[in-house]
């Protein structure tokens, strides 16, 4: 009997990021999901208001993140989900 292997694929899905803060700044997302790289992922002005948002495929999970903000690191002040993260700050957590 020969063995066969099942492929298992992690579902994935679309999560929108949104950051409203002061417009003309630059606005990024990082986290688990991208090394953590500060400039991988940026968040597009969506209006002159200072709302920002990009929207990113992951898969499922759980997953930490924080938004920097003209290169300052800051949590997601609509996602009250966080845990320390040993850089004696705290990071958010997001579960797909």
């Amino acid at each position: 009997m020969k063995k066969t292997e099942v492929s298992q694929k992690k579902a994935v899905k679309k999560v929108r990021f949104e950051l409203v803060t002061e417009p003309g700044r630059e606005v990024f997302v990082a986290g688990s999901f991208n090394g953590w790289d500060p400039e991988q992922q940026p968040l597009k002005p969506h209006s002159k208001s200072g709302a920002y948002a990009a929207t990113v495929i992951l898969p499922e999970g759980t997953h930490e993140y924080k938004f920097i903000v003209d290169g300052n690191w800051q949590i997601d002040p609509n996602n009250p989900s966080q845990t320390p993260n040993g850089s004696g700050s705290v990071n958010n957590v997001l579960q797909v």
